[in-house]
């Protein structure tokens, strides 16, 4: 896969208020999806949809305890997605773009 496909997928994830607000809770540790639903008010189907688009887009990771599923951040996912943001500002592409202009 190239790496704007990954990009794009972790930026919809990131592009969702209620993932945000996930993520923001994770900082605090792992959660049992249990305690997720009841944090954010939401449906545990609906709340499964995000969490599968968290954990697609490598920022979340996942263990199954019994029947319930727990979650916490992936700090790598979490790394990649901080150079992801990063290559935007370091002037790649830039020359290409001079490059076209100066004919």
């Amino acid at each position: 896969m190239t790496l704007q496909p990954k990009t794009a997928r972790l930026f919809h994830a990131l592009s969702d208020e209620t993932r945000l607000a996930v993520l923001d809770r994770l900082r605090k540790g792992e959660r049992c999806v249990c305690d997720l639903v009841d944090l954010l008010g939401a449906g545990q189907s609906r709340l499964s949809f995000h969490m599968k688009v968290l954990k697609d887009a490598g920022l979340v990771v996942d263990r199954r305890e019994g029947r319930w599923i727990h979650y916490a951040l992936n700090f790598e996912g979490l790394e990649r997605a901080h150079q992801a943001i990063a290559s935007l500002r370091d002037g790649k592409g830039a020359s290409e773009a001079a490059a076209c202009c100066a004919k």
